[in-house]
């Protein structure tokens, strides 16, 4: 396999370099021109044109603020196609697994909105960002997710010794 990779690699390599030699023709006047060979290998690869901005979302930040760990929170992206052309979202990919977003796979119409739920087990205490990548007819745009998850008590509340002297007076 490293000979069948190695013998691949070499091919391009070889290819590469004569595409950027130039060739000068012998001298039949007094001007010189030179111009660049395509390589053999070279391929043309066409997509269709795809607009620039077809999925416009409402925000592309959000931040939970402070939450209290072990409790999972979800916030809800909300985009629209303000294309010519319907689509469907190919992919929505977290950064990490403590974050989940959920999507309709469902296309989307010209004028359409949809909306993309992420959701962020708040499990490890601490500030957090997580990127959330958004890829759609051979583009991608992100959004975030930031807050910072402060610790909760290992135990329960401390016992009010004032409310149980009440209860004993009654």
């Amino acid at each position: 396999m490293k000979q069948i990779f190695f013998a691949l690699t070499l091919l391009c390599v070889a290819g590469a370099s004569n595409a950027q030699k130039t060739v000068t023709p012998k001298k039949q006047s007094k001007t010189v021109s030179t111009e660049k060979v395509a390589s053999p290998a070279a391929v043309l690869v066409t997509q269709p044109a795809v607009p620039a901005e077809s999925l416009s979302l409402k925000e592309t930040e959000f931040d939970f603020g402070k939450i209290p760990q072990g409790k999972p929170v979800t916030h809800i992206f909300e985009f629209t196609n303000t294309s010519s052309k319907s689509f469907a979202l190919d992919n929505v990919q977290a950064s990490c697994g403590c974050t989940t977003p959920v999507w309709n796979k469902d296309v989307v119409e010209p004028g359409q909105t949809a909306k993309i739920t992420v959701g962020y087990n708040a499990a490890n205490e601490g500030p957090f960002t997580k990127p959330v990548t958004i890829s759609y007819n051979g583009t991608t745009k992100q959004i975030i997710i930031k807050g910072e998850v402060w610790k909760t008590p290992v135990t329960s509340a401390p016992e009010n010794a004032t409310l149980n002297n009440l209860k004993k007076d009654q």
